[in-house]
């Protein structure tokens, strides 16, 4: 931790001595309080209910000049209690490099950004930052940028990941351990990205190309060789009227899953909002295609949103996308929501879901699998302070018992939370102007 503190003065010292454009030094602080019982999965009857409090401590470094711009971020993401109080070091890795970019501008528009960033599109269904995590989302790339005046954008993105330092082969351990984290420990990435804006209308189109290591039979050792997977679709959004937004995702998955399985999938999903005062209203839907066999007739079927915030979406509770649910019967999802405004820096949300499987079950005909309802409180108490305040509840039916392989789960499948978000900045400066 000593060392940790040194090389922390050492970047103050040297961001000082800079005579910049604009240097700004703020931070992220947000301890949250956590109940789950039934939080991602159905918990059995009889378990009890699980209580902590995690915290993010987040410092951010900005510098900006003409041409060049870079950001620094380092945070710590830590349980309350999970280091001793006169331990002599902080021996739970929980310290970590957040971001660390630089930004050129080439002229007319055109611009690079290289280094470790959070990637996010659009309502980050694909690719989001992921920031409801304590440690967020983040992807070790190089893009290339463009925009103009008339609204268009297009980003150009590319990465390729490994392990260590190697004298030999460039074979890359995706540690995967046999769960999900093998759609995320991709060997290397390219996307484009295009998106426009109109008066009333923006469109995008996205494609991203994955390519994974191979591996042996064991599902776990590393061998010669990639499989790639393209993730491509468009997202549409139209304001027609005031107060009235449409939103369209439309995504297919193609490639090969592995060496002997193709992928083949899809993503649809439909919001509609209407904000006819201080409350909006929204009903929507989205479709994610399943598979009844887990590939074993050579051929995946199933949606995975890669790297989105996937929290965003399907529900708070996480019982879909959220580390789980990946090469399975997909989902169904029906919502509707409003947001009411309560005060002058206060909002309430309610959200309700009504879940079902996209292919059938094994075991069951029944393809729903239960409702789930969320609601969030927002409580804005400084200008950079925020309190939110949050419950969910899961009412699951019998095939979720099945999916989820729990026999005799609790009647009651709730979580709770509470999250204050702070913000401050702590300098923001620019070298006076010449008289």
């Amino acid at each position: 931790m000593k060392k940790r503190l040194q090389l922390l003065m050492c970047v103050l010292l040297l961001i000082g001595s800079i005579k910049a454009q604009e240097l700004s030094i703020d931070a992220d602080i947000r301890p949250r309080a956590e109940y789950l019982r039934g939080f991602g999965n159905l918990v059995p009857s009889g378990v009890d209910a699980a209580i902590f409090v995690q915290q993010r401590s987040r410092l951010k470094f900005g510098y900006t000049a003409d041409k060049f711009s870079t950001y620094l971020s380092v945070q710590d993401v830590s349980v309350w209690g999970d280091t001793p109080q006169i331990a002599a070091a902080d021996n739970n890795n929980s310290f970590s490099l957040a971001q660390a970019w630089i930004n050129f501008k080439f002229g007319s528009g055109w611009s690079t950004k290289i280094g470790r960033q959070a990637l996010s599109y659009d309502d980050q269904r694909i690719l989001g930052g992921l920031d409801w995590a304590m440690q967020g989302r983040f992807h070790d790339a190089a893009l290339i940028k463009y925009k103009n005046e008339s609204g268009l954008k297009l980003d150009f993105g590319f990465s390729f990941n490994q392990n260590g330092v190697s004298r030999i082969n460039t074979l890359f351990d995706p540690n995967n351990d046999g769960n999900v984290r093998a759609v995320f420990d991709y060997k290397g990435m390219a996307y484009a990205w295009l998106h426009k804006d109109w008066a009333k209308f923006s469109g995008s189109f996205l494609f991203v190309n994955n390519s994974y290591q191979n591996l042996d039979t064991d599902g776990q050792t590393p061998i010669d060789g990639t499989v790639n997977r393209q993730t491509f679709g468009t997202h549409l959004v139209a304001k027609p009227a005031k107060g009235l937004k449409i939103a369209l995702n439309l995504y297919a998955q193609t490639g090969k899953f592995t060496e002997t399985v193709d992928l083949s999938a899809y993503n649809a999903g439909l919001e509609v909002t209407y904000k006819p005062g201080k409350t909006l209203f929204g009903i929507g839907g989205e479709l994610l295609s399943g598979d009844d066999n887990g590939g074993t007739d050579g051929e995946i079927t199933s949606f995975f949103p890669i790297f989105g915030t996937n929290h965003k979406f399907n529900g708070y509770m996480d019982y879909f996308y959220v580390g789980n649910h990946a090469n399975s019967v997909g989902l169904q999802d029906i919502y509707a929501k409003a947001v009411i405004k309560t005060g002058k820096s206060s909002s309430l949300l309610a959200k309700l879901h009504y879940f079902s499987a996209a292919e059938d079950i094994a075991g069951t005909d029944d393809t729903y699998l239960g409702t789930e309802l969320d609601l969030v409180f927002t409580q804005k108490i400084l200008p950079y302070a925020t309190l939110k305040i949050g419950y969910s509840q899961m009412f699951a039916g019998d095939s979720m018992e099945i999916l989820k392989g729990v026999a005799d789960p609790s009647g009651l499948q709730n979580w709770g939370w509470a999250m204050l978000v702070v913000k401050p900045n702590f300098l923001k400066w620019s070298p006076k102007p010449k008289q």
